[in-house]
């Protein structure tokens, strides 16, 4: 009686021990409503003007799954493996907690736990304590227990399957299908979701990129259970187990589609929206990026940039090896494109085997390989002399460039090669002249491609937008733009002769020069444009005054600072590629001004617009002087310096830039459909080869990426304004074209500033032509 009596007080004091430790332990709990506001963490999405994902940006790897486009195998797949009575228990599983650790001693190692998905709900996302206490596991069971009475099953699980970490990143089911197996979550097989369903227990053990036979064998189990809750067939597991998957380590390229352009976005939404928006908001960025015109722009780039790099003459070999280290290379080579073969345009590291300046030709190693380098194909690479007057003669002999031993770069050809060879190949070499290229849409200011460097993977400074570089004569039409509306007019004969003017380093006496240190006497103002004159530039400069011209050019939307003083007139100011853009743009938009626009709408993770930009521009000048400009800019393409222009066989204007020792070369250009800009140099700005201009440099890139931007698209001319009048000039006097002209040219004129006189017989003089600032001397 008295040993009953000491067991029950006993046994009294323990439960109430224990109800003191439940108490204790499972008071002050989260609140659990905050799931019904389930908002975790979510990737933020980047999309191209015709909605493809150009980039994404996260904290977590997460993209929210609907539960009713998973497919009813991968919730199965994660039952069956994490928690067989899900659709049972009311949170805590008794049996399943003793069933898992009979498996578990069984197996003699942990093979399935003892936590049901709610619990694991509630500790991920209402304790969020990694701890293995009593005092964590009775608060885990009683919100668990809470959880299940205020929520689905449904609702669990969506929960548990985006919030669960798959490894590699990944959170949730979505994220782990795409980093996985590149899919979206509704395409998975069951081969896929018993895979991603064996990796909540411990990811990186399991993960099937980097420990593949675990996750395989993680993948047998969790099929076999699936088999024993009879959610598949024998045979559905046995074709499960032996479906291929195409899994690697999928690194995300969204981003290399466009690189600067998408780097540009997130730098400004950081600073407009802040981190935590950005890498956890989950907005969505709809952008004016056109994907085929910036595979374009690239394309156009590359090409010139290599190009003037050949110009420049051969560097060298990579490097020289000798001996067992030739054995060595070739071997790894062999290695290499045995698992990835060389097809045509693929550019590779060979080792030159021979050289025969009898025949030549030159024997390149390409692992097993023989690839024959012909001279044709090597014929650029004479020694570089930046400083020539002309560049050097065409190569004569391989030997002159390439010894046995040497390791160099080689594209493939498309051609049938001699016996004795494997391939055909050319030399080459990796450029380190830089360039940029930016296009938009005049109308609406969109940006539609914008590159800025060679290789966005070796240097993320981008130089369309970064960079403040000289523009040279590209500065020009400002100038001329701006002594029109002082009421000069394109027929004006100026004179192009020496002065000495102020505007020199430190303030000294500047003496002006153009390109050829050549002066060409009176000039009419379209053809000093046309041919770029310095001379004359800087005289129109000092006339409508230094301090009106930054104004001009701030409304036409040149934001960096202006040196004020009259080298201005040459471009002796740094500007970025994109504020020059954006000012020919008002001339190619009938004089109307507007910020450039990158993101066209941003919407928030519950899909309310945060943003949503229109096109707002100001007119800035009249539609009369930008048309005039235009009909300018037209002559420099079809009479002046940018004369390679002229194969686009389509309406275009533009002008070259070339500032001194050829640092920089640019041209921009633009027709009715699209506004150009192109900037190429050096990044510590060394000089360029000499004859390296905005002409022979910049121009080409600006020509092929127009080709192939406006291919296919109607031939549309500039629409012509009210008040603008055309006229027949003498390209000597600037009057009207009579019966003694020689060349004549048709020039556009704001109606009322056309010539009324003809041009008058030889013997006849013209009075009054030249006024003060045409004599020749400018004071200080």
């Amino acid at each position: 009686m008295g040993f009953s009596i000491v067991f029950g007080m006993a046994l009294l004091g323990l439960l109430g021990v224990g109800a003191y430790f439940w108490y204790i332990w499972s008071s002050n709990l989260p609140y659990i409503g905050v799931l019904k506001d389930y908002r975790p963490p979510v990737v933020t999405r980047v999309y191209s003007a015709d909605g493809e994902v150009i980039g994404r940006f996260w904290e977590e790897k997460r993209v929210l799954a609907d539960l009713d486009v998973c497919p009813p195998h991968l919730i199965q797949a994660f039952v069956a493996a994490e928690d067989a009575r899900f659709f049972e228990h009311e949170g805590v599983d008794i049996k399943g907690i003793v069933r898992a650790m009979i498996r578990n001693f069984t197996a003699g190692r942990i093979e399935q736990g003892g936590s049901t998905i709610t619990q694991q709900v509630t500790k991920s996302l209402l304790l969020k304590n990694p701890e293995r206490t009593y005092r964590r596991k009775v608060r885990e069971a009683t919100l668990s227990l809470q959880v299940e009475r205020e929520f689905t099953k449904h609702e669990i699980l969506y929960l548990y399957l985006n919030q669960i970490y798959l490894g590699q990143g990944a959170y949730g089911v979505q994220a782990a299908a795409d980093t996985y197996f590149g899919k979206t979550v509704e395409d998975l097989t069951l081969a896929e979701s018993a895979m991603l369903a064996g990796l909540p227990q411990a990811p990186a053990r399991y993960s099937p990129v980097k420990h593949f036979d675990r996750a395989k064998a993680r993948q047998r189990y969790v099929l076999e259970r699936m088999v024993e809750e009879k959610f598949i067939t024998r045979e559905a597991f046995e074709e499960a187990l032996d479906a291929e998957l195409d899994i690697q380590e999928r690194e995300d390229n969204t981003f290399q589609k466009a690189p600067y352009f998408t780097e540009h976005v997130r730098r400004e939404l950081l600073e407009r929206y802040g981190r935590d928006m950005l890498y956890r908001g989950g907005l969505e960025i709809h952008t004016t990026v056109d994907l085929k015109l910036q595979r374009e722009a690239k394309e156009a780039l590359l090409r010139g940039l290599a190009e003037l790099d050949k110009r420049e003459g051969y560097r060298g070999p990579l490097r020289r090896i000798e001996g067992a280290e030739t054995d060595r290379f070739l071997e790894e080579e062999a290695m290499r494109l045995t698992a990835d073969p060389p097809e045509s345009g693929d550019v590779l590291e060979g080792l030159v085997l021979d050289v025969d300046d009898r025949k030549g030709e030159v024997t390149v190693g390409l692992g097993r390989e023989k690839a024959l380098l012909p001279l044709r194909e090597m014929a650029w690479a004479r020694k570089p002399n930046p400083r020539a007057a002309h560049y050097a003669a065409e190569l004569k002999k391989p030997s002159a460039a390439l010894r046995v031993g040497d390791v160099i770069l080689v594209r493939i050809l498309p051609e049938s090669p001699p016996e004795g060879y494997s391939l055909v190949s050319a030399l080459e070499q990796a450029p380190e002249v830089q360039g940029a290229i930016l296009a938009m849409e005049p109308e609406t200011r969109a940006v539609l491609a914008m590159v800025g460097g060679r290789d966005f993977n070796e240097s993320q400074f981008n130089r369309a937008t970064q960079a403040k570089r000289q523009p040279g004569s590209a500065f020009k039409p400002i100038v001329y733009a701006a002594a029109l509306d002082k009421g000069m007019t394109p027929a004006d004969v100026l004179m192009d002769s020496p002065i000495v003017a102020g505007g020199g380093k430190d303030g000294s006496v500047w003496k002006p020069k153009n390109y050829k240190d050549t002066f060409y006497g009176p000039t009419l103002m379209r053809t000093a444009l046309a041919q770029s004159r310095n001379v004359i530039t800087v005289k129109l400069l000092r006339r409508i005054g230094v301090p009106y011209t930054i104004d001009y050019a701030r409304s036409l939307g040149i934001t960096s600072d202006l040196t004020p003083n009259l080298s201005l007139a040459l471009g002796s100011s740094g500007v970025s590629l994109l504020e020059l853009t954006q000012s020919y743009a008002v001339f190619a938009n009938e004089g109307k001004a507007a910020a450039p626009v990158f993101v066209t709408r941003i919407l928030d993770r519950d899909g309310r617009v945060l943003e949503e930009k229109h096109s707002e521009d100001e007119q800035v000048i009249s539609r009369e002087t930008a048309y005039v400009m235009t009909d300018l800019m037209k002559a420099v393409i079809q009479e002046g310096t940018g004369w390679r222009i002229k194969t686009l066989k389509r309406p275009a204007a533009g002008k070259t830039g070339t500032t001194n020792d050829l640092r920089d070369a640019w041209f921009m250009g633009f027709t009715p459909q699209l506004v150009t800009g192109v900037w190429v140099g050096y990044d510590d700005q060394r000089s360029m080869a000499r004859a390296e201009t905005g002409s022979r440099a910049a121009s080409p890139i600006w020509l092929y990426f127009m080709e192939a931007a406006l291919e296919g698209k109607p031939v549309r001319d500039f629409e012509v304004p009210e008040g603008i009048v055309f006229a027949r000039i003498d390209v000597k006097t600037g009057l009207l074209a009579g019966p003694s002209s020689g060349k004549t040219v048709l020039q556009a004129f704001v109606q009322g500033t056309e010539p009324r006189e003809v041009t008058p017989e030889p013997s006849a003089a013209r009075s009054g032509q030249f006024t003060e600032f045409d004599l020749g001397f400018e004071g200080n």
